[in-house]
């Protein structure tokens, strides 16, 4: 039988993660992570599976580019000791997690000439992320041309919402002319995640009302009504929304402007200060790592406090918002690495939520660290629940599907 072992990248400016999966049973066969591309001592964290238990290997190699370290993560998928495959030819094909799609694309694609010139069209949107997605392409071009690839867009999920939730209020012709709009991202998060969620509830997913918290580093909340994205927080960048831990979420945008003239700032100074120095960094003095923030709260730091109070803020604002637009809530889920893992937010989040039926029980919240569970009452009229994303096994999934269908 064929092999359906699917490799999926995430190719970042000095990083490529990757999941080799064997989609037959969706069992993860390795996974890692090569850091500092472009340096000396460039550090490979492998996980692989020997037997039936999973080991660890870490090198530090040179890698100077994405084409020599995805060669290094071929040699060590075929490695005799570290290695989970013998040849490519095990590999079905290969996945990608590409940020920005524009309007372009609604799902997951096979890769093309055409489709690889939409991604750079995009980079203009996504400079920090598209370049580095391309050059994961082109890398698995340059060492195995036959491949067939998938790229899977961040963007693609949010293209069901209408006009009146993605457009701004500026002269139309700036949408015409220059694509400004919203466009959402973290959305094959939202769509796994959602997916899951229903599944846990035992409802189809075309039957719910559902808000889904994405909150990590990045952060963004997503309003989905009978499977479909009808409004998300981030907007034409990654910048709008919630507070991040380094991002200043949404703002008076004339605060930049006045900041602009006052200190002299550039444009690029300008945008480091509410991308890199901004969010929870900014407000707390201490951290942009949630965890970090937590700890200093406890012992009774001010402004540590009031980073958290603020973020609670925000989400509760975008969850009133989108019950609003929906005319309703059934689900109401927390993910990623500080939904999936802060107790504490997601207490504050919920507390004096009642009116709109959202109450958590402590203890469940408690347990609920890292794992699958519904944290709310059973008596709640909203679930309240932790849904670890895995946006990995969803474009292995996607991947595999558009392969298939198109042999």
């Amino acid at each position: 039988m064929t092999s359906m072992n699917v490799l999926v990248l995430n190719c970042g400016s000095s990083s490529v993660k990757y999941e080799l999966m064997d989609m037959k049973n969706s069992r993860r066969l390795a996974r890692g992570l090569i850091e500092r591309i472009g340096l000396d001592d460039a550090v490979v964290n492998h996980h692989y599976l020997e037997g039936e238990d999973y080991k660890d290997a870490k090198l530090v190699r040179e890698v100077k580019t994405h084409t020599q370290g995805i060669k290094i993560l071929f040699e060590l998928l075929t490695d005799e000791k570290l290695g989970v495959i013998k040849d490519f030819k095990d590999i079905y094909g290969v996945g990608h997690r590409v940020v920005h799609g524009g309007e372009h694309y609604t799902g997951p694609v096979y890769v093309t000439e055409d489709v690889k010139n939409d991604i750079k069209e995009c980079i203009e949107l996504a400079p920090l992320h598209n370049p580095h997605h391309l050059a994961g392409i082109e890398a698995i071009e340059d060492l195995i041309p036959d491949q067939p690839q998938v790229a899977v867009f961040d963007t693609a999920f949010h293209q069901s919402m209408e006009p009146s939730s993605y457009m701004y209020a500026f002269p139309y012709e700036l949408y015409t002319k220059y694509g400004i709009r919203r466009y959402g991202f973290h959305g094959t998060s939202h769509r796994y995640v959602s997916a899951r969620a229903a599944e846990m509830v035992g409802k189809p997913i075309e039957e719910l009302k559902i808000i889904c918290c994405h909150l990590g580093n990045g952060a963004s909340i997503c309003a989905i009504d009978g499977g479909k994205s009808v409004n998300t927080s981030m907007g034409f960048t990654p910048l709008a929304g919630l507070v991040m831990g380094t991002r200043s979420g949404d703002f008076d945008p004339m605060i930049l402007l006045y900041l602009m003239g006052k200190e002299s700032l550039s444009q690029c100074e300008a945008n480091t200060l509410i991308n890199k120095y901004s969010g929870l960094a900014g407000i707390s003095g201490v951290s942009g790592d949630f965890r970090e923030i937590i700890e200093s709260c406890k012992e009774g730091h001010e402004r540590a406090q009031l980073a958290v109070d603020m973020t609670a803020l925000r989400i509760k604002h975008f969850i009133g918002s989108y019950a609003a637009q929906m005319n309703g809530l059934d689900l109401l889920i927390f993910t990623a690495g500080i939904g999936e893992n802060s107790v504490e937010l997601r207490e504050y989040t919920c507390q004096d939520m009642d009116y709109l039926g959202i109450s958590i029980d402590k203890e469940k919240n408690k347990k609920a660290r890292g794992v699958e569970g519904i944290i709310s009452p059973d008596s709640s009229k909203v679930k309240v629940m932790v849904v670890p994303t895995d946006e990995e096994l969803l474009i292995a999934r996607e991947t595999a599907r558009i392969i298939s269908e198109r042999k």
